[in-house]
């Protein structure tokens, strides 16, 4: 154990020093495993990880859907959500925040990814609360924290990859993120309402629509509806693959812009060059995660958790909710795919062996890692919407999402206590 510490500290220690994590996890791991077992072992493990990590199937799913996503923000398409959530909830107090929590939901199911969600509504929703008078708090706390439900609500990249690596069904983690997702947006709509209530002046009401109205706004965004159905439907009802689909979306997303005449030559080797960068990006993060992981695998880690476990009598609750704690902290230094790939081969033994079903363990870890896109004192999230809107204070933006903070923890709290809202869907699709 002491082997698996050390190595942990170092890979820390190179991360506070701005070594990339990628290659903080790849050099720490190399170091340790040859510290044991010599350099040529060192050698021989780091390149059959590359090696199998370039030939492996299924993870040509993580490009697809950074692809589709990539389209998909292109396409301009988040405008037409937020104006059909605002159709429906912009005429009530807070109503243009509730409206951006429930764009950020539909844009998620099609996008993927957090930090995309968070700037692309933060151009959208952002001026629109300003100009109807709401509070700096309110307008970048709902923006920051709807942002996060683009790893949970499928397709979701972060669920492809830990569904990789603790060999569970992509197709059953996507349908686990849906009744988990519907939560987020109810207790997020809650907590704006908190909000207004102690503040009434954060948020005033705006326009009023007629039902004519709501019905063709909701026409508009088709394209979300369609493509979701598509890539989704056809995973749950058998018709094609996880990876199949992948592509399946990504050619849809580009047809989608194509034909919204939003996709010219330059845009298109934009959205090439980024998802390429991405892809790449992820990659390297995963080759140096499992090499790491490689080197933790050849300590007695997982066995020194498992004798502990018994030496103290903890129940295998007390055990969820601290590794639970220990997410939350980690993701005040980690970024989410960094720290998923990190802890997910060390506690993923130790889960199994309580008997808890990993694909509810692997909604737990999207939840937690969800939180700590909005915790100070890093939250990428919020980092990322300083950097587009620097006139807003940190600490105005971190007194926003603390009410979003306390409605994820009470979500982690519902999920923890009846694990059948994660597992109703993937049980009765069999």
């Amino acid at each position: 154990m002491l082997e698996a510490l050390l190595g942990f500290g170092a890979m820390l220690a190179l991360i506070f020093l701005r070594v990339p994590v990628a290659f903080a996890m790849a050099v720490t791991g190399m170091a340790g495993f040859a510290a044991m077992r010599g350099w040529p072992s060192a050698y021989a493990a780091a390149g059959a990880v590359v090696r199998e990590s370039g030939f492996q199937y299924l993870l040509s799913v993580v490009p697809l859907f950074v692809l589709m996503g990539n389209f998909i923000t292109r396409s301009g398409l988040s405008k037409e959500l937020y104006a059909a959530a605002y159709a429906f909830l912009g005429h009530r107090r807070g109503g243009l925040a509730m409206s951006t929590v429930v764009a950020c939901g539909g844009f998620g199911a099609v996008c993927g990814s957090s930090l995309a969600t968070a700037a692309t509504m933060s151009r959208v929703a952002y001026p629109e609360m300003r100009k109807l008078g709401y509070s700096e708090a309110l307008a970048s706390g709902s923006i920051a924290a709807g942002g996060t439900l683009g790893i949970l609500i499928p397709p979701s990249v972060v669920m492809v990859v830990y569904a990789i690596l603790t060999e569970q069904s992509i197709g059953k983690m996507f349908a686990a993120g849906i009744l988990p997702g519907l939560v987020a947006i109810s207790l997020y709509l809650l907590a704006v309402q908190w909000t207004i209530w102690r503040h009434p002046d954060a948020g005033p009401p705006g326009e009023r629509y007629t039902w004519a109205q709501r019905l063709g706004a909701l026409r508009d965004v088709w394209g979300v509806l369609v493509l979701f159905a598509v890539v989704m439907g056809g995973i749950y009802g058998g018709v094609f693959s996880s990876t199949e689909a992948a592509g399946i979306g990504a050619c849809g997303a580009f047809l989608f812009a194509l034909l919204r005449r939003r996709l010219d030559r330059s845009v298109l080797s934009t959205v090439l060059v980024e998802s390429a960068r991405t892809t790449g990006m992820l990659f390297m993060v995963l080759i140096g995660a499992l090499i790491f992981a490689n080197f933790i695998n050849f300590t007695t880690l997982p066995t020194d958790l498992k004798d502990a476990i018994r030496h103290f009598d903890l129940s295998p609750l007390a055990v969820i909710l601290i590794i639970c704690a220990i997410y939350i902290v980690l993701g005040c230094v980690l970024e989410s795919m960094s720290m998923i790939l990190l802890t997910v081969p060390v506690f993923y033994p130790l889960v199994q062996h309580l008997g808890f079903d990993m694909i509810w363990f692997g909604i737990l870890v999207v939840v937690v890692t969800e939180i700590s896109f909005i915790t100070p004192p890093v939250g990428l999230n919020v980092m990322m919407l300083k950097s587009l809107l620097p006139d807003i204070p940190m600490r105005t933006m971190f007194r926003g999402v603390m009410p979003f903070v306390v409605a994820d923890l009470v979500r982690l709290a519902i999920l923890i206590a009846f694990p059948s809202i994660t597992l109703l869907l993937p049980r009765y699709l069999g």
